[in-house]
Formats: structure tokens, C-alpha cells, sequence
């Protein structure tokens, strides 16, 4: 007798008891080769990553970093020491690997905009104003928006390239053999390619190492930044116009002193082709005013601070130092150093700062630099729109300042910084010129704001940003110098100049950091004073003009507006 069947016998193998099915081995391959080969790409980009958005491009990730064969190289010779040697080299490569990261992220912004890296010494401070740019001139959704992206980007990389390195630390201690073939191919090719230098595009050598080379970068900028915080604080304690009475001031007694800060007015305003009709209103303006008395004397000073961060620049003009970063602008206003408002007060000048575009109090202006009053946003009056950071228009701002000064009694002499906020970035919505009896409240420039192009925009089409620039420039000087026209008297004494060059997206990368200065007054007796400084005539400065850096500038204004009276030529003939 026959057994019974069984049934059908299978053909495809039984799995062991406890085995994962199939489909699940499958599925977890595809998973460990895409996790492999993000790894690969995250750490690959990382290591080659450039830290200035001028040099952020394809071929710049057609190299090779020397860090990533080391890395492999360090992770076989852990291998067989330590069984946990992933989880190490994660912490030990890849947590700096993070950080350094992070640094060249900040650095894009800020070569994107000052043309400069970020220095972990003396710009952390900067970030915060970055912050309140964004919220002022976008909106607080915008601002608030960018913010939390930038902090999870953060995040996302202090985080994500140890999880990486850890990732490809794994894969190189599984697969042994198949590595040393990859990185001795990779070691050969490199060191080839640093012998022949050969390059994957201008500028791009095949052989990188970049991250040790940053790296080394900023240690050195953070070492240099500590030295130079010694040299400053000496710098500010050298002060030749510290005891009372050293500036008398005598060649600018009775006048009042307006000096005037034109926002990221600077060299590339006045030069080139694109800057002709900036041109043509300081031409026409120095011809005007020439026909209502008023001289004018021009050259270029070399600010310490580039496409932001006007305040460095302020200060520096009125110190007499070099004030190129926020670590040594903080320990400035700290001091007792004299400032052009404090040797104007203790000459007997009542002094004002004229603040249209700060939201906030400012005590500094007060405690450091000796301004009797500072009248911000909130004591102008004003009551039309704002027009991107600038809270309102230079036209009303001066007008303000006007009508606020000639209902003071006081028969002192006055000696203002005013610091004017139409040119600054990002350049729109922006405010046209009005006739200076409708001024009124401000609120002539509702309808005004409500036809202007919005930021949002303009920077929608970037190539249009560099020509919003130049409108904006025009404006602010036709209002300065109309305004001049309008109010100046024999009294007046103005120094007009820029803070700082726009942000690279119109001066470019590398360029000079000039602005224009000038000095303009009725009395020839005021410009007789300067006459050995060489500037030249008019209101634009030319190719030739001089090239003062701005610290130098306190030290010869007041030289040469104190002592003796100079004789102007012609006269007692």
C-alpha cells in the first residue's frame, strides 16, 4: 500500500527559521545603498564646498579633497584596533567637519554681501542686525521665515555630516578591499593632478583641500583678530584730542555743521557708465548751488566696512580709528575716546544725531558720542509709509530736521551727524522727490508708496537691482543738495559723504572700498582752510582725487578748522 501524498512539493526554498523574508532583504539593500551613497555626496560636497558665492559652482565638485582619502585611510587603520571605529571617527572627523561647515555658510552671506569672511572673533554680533534687516526691509513672515530656515539648516548640518561620516566609516569597515582599491586610485589621481596642476576648470585644481585649508584660515583669522583687538585698544587710548581745549574749532566758529552720512553712497555711484545719471545730478548741483554762493570740495575716503553695517563706518569717521568690525566697535563706544561731536560740544557747538531710520533707542549716542539730542523715527513726525528699511524719505527726514532746529531759540551754533536711509538696500519700494511746501506729515507719499515696485519684485529680476541702486542714490542727493539750496546761508558747513560701497550684487567681488566725500559752504573762508588737502573742485570726485583712509579724517578736520585764521588768496590785496 502506497503512502498518502503529501501534496505538492514547492520549488522555492524555505527560509530558516527567524530569517527575514525575501522582499524585506531586498528592500533594506536598496536602503543601505542609497543611505551609502547619500553619505557619499553629502561629505563629498561638504569637503569641496567654496566659502564665496562667486565660486560656487558645478565644477568646483569635479575635484578631489585630499580630507576624504584621509578619512578613508584613518578609518582602516582604526578598523582593526577598535571595533566602535565608525562611531569615533563620526565624532572626531565629523562634528569639526560640521562646524567648519557651518562657518563657510556664514561666509557665503557674508562675502555675498561685505565681500569679506566671517571671523568667529569679531562679527557674531552681526547676526543679530542681519536678522533685524531682513525683518525691517521684508517683513516680519519673511524675516521670521528666513531665520528658522537658517537655524535648521544649522542644525541640519551639526547633525547631519557626523551621521554622514559615520555612514561611510560603516560602508569603508565593511567592505575592506573594495576601499583600499578606491582610495589608492583616488591618492594616485590626486597626487598626479597636484604634480601636473591640472585644473577641472579656471580656478578649480583637480587636487583639493580645501577644508584644511580653511581650517587653517580661520585659526590664523581668529589669532590675527586677537592681536588686532590689542593694537585697537591702544589705538583708541593714543588720543591727540583728548584734553579739553585741544580743537578750538576757531575756523568754523558761528556755523552750523552738518555732517551727513548719504547711505551706501560710494565709488561705484560716481564712476562708469551705469553711474551717468548720478553724474549729472552732482554736475547740475554744483552748478546750482556755485550760483547761490556755495563751494564744494571732493575726494574719496576708504571705509572700513563694505555693503553694510553702516554704523563702522560712522564710527570710524568720528573716532579717528579703525573701527572694521562690531568686536572693536563695541569696545570704542566703551571708552572715552573724542569724537567729532564731542570736541564740537566742548568748543561750545550744541550737538544733535539725526537717526531717521532707527526704531530704537540709542544711549551710545549720548554716552560715547556726545550728542546733546538723538532724534529717531519716532520724534520726526512722520506719518506716511515706510519705504523698505528706510523709515522715511531723506526729503522729509530733512525737512524734519529743519523745522524741529529753527524752533530752537538757542543761539549757540549747531553741529548735527544726519544720517540719511533712502539708499539703502534692498532698494525698493522707493520714494520720488515732492515739492518741499507739500511735505506736510508725510503723508503725501501714500499714494507715492502705493505705486513703487516692491522688493519682492525688484529681486525678482536681479539684474534690474543695480539700476534700482543708482535711483536710489539720485534721490538721496537730489534731496540733500535741494535741500541745501532751499535752507543754506552763510552759516551752513556741510560734509557730505557715503558710508560704505553697495553690496556686491552691484559693486561686485574684490572691489576698492572708497565713497565720496565733500565738503560744501558759502564762506571761502571755510574752504580756504582745506585748501592744502589737494581735493578737487565740485561735488564729484574724479578719478584722481584724493584717497584718505576714514580714520584719517578726524585728526586733519580738526587740525585744520583750529588754530589760526588762513587768509584766502585775493584777499587784502
Amino acid at each position: 500500500m502506497r503512502a498518502a501524498s503529501a501534496g505538492p512539493v514547492s520549488a522555492e526554498p524555505v527560509p530558516p527559521t527567524g530569517a527575514p523574508a525575501p522582499g524585506t532583504v531586498t528592500r533594506r539593500r536598496v536602503l543601505t545603498m542609497t543611505a551609502n551613497g547619500l553619505a557619499v555626496v553629502v561629505l563629498w560636497s561638504a569637503l569641496l564646498l567654496r566659502n564665496r558665492p562667486d565660486e560656487l559652482t558645478p565644477m568646483s565638485l569635479a575635484r578631489i579633497p585630499i580630507e576624504g582619502i584621509g578619512l578613508v585611510l584613518l578609518v582602516l587603520f582604526l578598523s582593526g584596533r577598535l571595533t566602535r571605529a565608525p562611531s569615533v571617527v563620526a565624532v572626531v572627523v565629523g562634528v569639526p567637519l560640521g562646524v567648519l561647515t557651518v562657518l563657510k555658510v556664514l561666509e557665503i552671506g557674508f562675502f555675498g554681501v561685505l565681500d569679506r569672511p566671517f571671523n568667529v572673533v569679531t562679527d557674531r554680533g552681526q547676526l543679530r542686525s542681519a536678522v533685524s534687516f531682513l525683518v525691517v526691509s521684508y517683513g516680519a513672515v519673511v524675516g521670521s521665515a528666513v531665520t528658522v530656515g537658517a537655524v535648521l539648516m544649522a542644525v541640519a548640518l551639526l547633525v547631519g555630516l557626523p551621521l554622514a561620516v559615520g555612514q561611510v566609516a560603516r560602508l569603508v569597515q565593511r567592505r575592506p578591499a573594495p576601499s583600499v582599491v578606491v582610495v589608492t586610485i583616488l591618492a594616485m589621481t590626486w597626487s598626479a593632478a597636484a604634480v601636473a596642476g591640472a585644473h577641472a576648470a579656471p580656478r578649480e585644481p583637480v587636487a583639493a583641500w580645501d577644508t584644511v585649508q580653511f581650517a587653517t584660515r580661520e585659526m590664523k583669522d581668529s589669532t590675527r583678530a586677537l592681536a588686532a583687538r590689542r593694537r585697537f585698544d591702544a589705538a583708541v587710548r593714543a588720543d591727540a584730542y583728548r584734553a579739553p581745549g585741544s580743537a578750538d574749532l576757531a575756523g568754523l566758529r558761528g556755523k552750523d555743521v552738518l555732517l551727513v552720512f548719504v547711505e551706501s553712497y560710494g565709488r561705484v555711484a560716481v564712476t562708469g557708465s551705469a553711474s551717468q545719471k548720478v553724474q549729472t545730478v552732482l554736475d547740475a548741483d554744483t552748478r546750482q548751488l556755485k550760483a547761490v554762493g556755495f563751494g564744494a570740495r571732493s575726494a574719496y575716503l576708504t571705509s572700513p566696512t563694505f555693503g553694510g553695517v553702516s554704523w563702522l563706518a560712522h564710527a570710524t569717521l568720528q573716532s579717528g580709528v579703525w573701527v572694521d568690525n562690531q568686536s572693536s566697535y563695541d569696545r570704542l563706544l566703551s571708552g572715552h575716546r573724542t569724537s567729532l561731536a564731542s570736541a564740537f560740544g566742548r568748543a561750545g557747538w550744541r550737538t544733535a544725531a539725526v537717526l531717521p531710520s532707527d526704531r530704537a533707542p540709542w544711549p551710545e549716542g549720548q554716552a560715547y558720542y556726545g550728542f546733546d539730542r538723538v532724534y529717531d523715527s519716532s520724534d520726526l513726525g512722520y506719518a506716511g509709509p515706510s519705504f523698505g528699511f528706510s523709515s522715511m524719505p531723506d526729503q522729509y527726514a530733512l525737512q524734519a530736521f529743519q523745522r524741529i532746529e529753527a524752533m530752537d531759540t538757542s543761539a549757540a551754533p549747531l553741529m548735527a551727524e544726519i544720517d540719511l536711509a533712502s539708499s539703502h538696500g534692498p532698494w525698493a519700494p522707493q520714494p520720488t522727490m515732492v515739492g518741499w511746501d507739500r511735505l506736510g506729515d508725510g503723508s503725501v507719499f501714500d499714494a507715492i508708496h502705493a505705486r513703487a515696485q516692491t522688493a519682492a519684485a525688484l529681486w525678482s529680476h536681479r539684474d534690474r537691482v543695480p539700476a534700482a541702486y543708482m535711483t536710489s542714490i539720485e534721490y538721496s542727493l537730489t534731496a540733500l543738495l535741494g535741500f541745501i539750496e532751499k535752507y543754506g546761508n552763510d552759516k551752513l558747513v556741510v560734509i557730505m559723504l557715503g558710508d560704505h560701497q553697495p553690496a556686491t550684487i552691484v559693486s561686485g567681488f574684490g572691489g576698492n572700498r572708497d565713497v565720496p566725500v565733500s565738503v560744501l559752504a558759502r564762506d571761502p573762508q571755510v574752504l580756504a582752510r582745506i585748501s592744502g588737502w589737494g581735493w578737487q573742485d565740485g561735488l564729484r570726485p574724479h578719478a584722481g582725487a584724493p584717497v584718505w583712509r576714514m580714520d584719517a579724517f578726524r585728526d586733519r578736520f580738526l587740525a585744520a578748522y583750529s588754530g589760526p585764521s588762513v587768509q584766502v588768496a585775493g584777499e587784502g590785496k
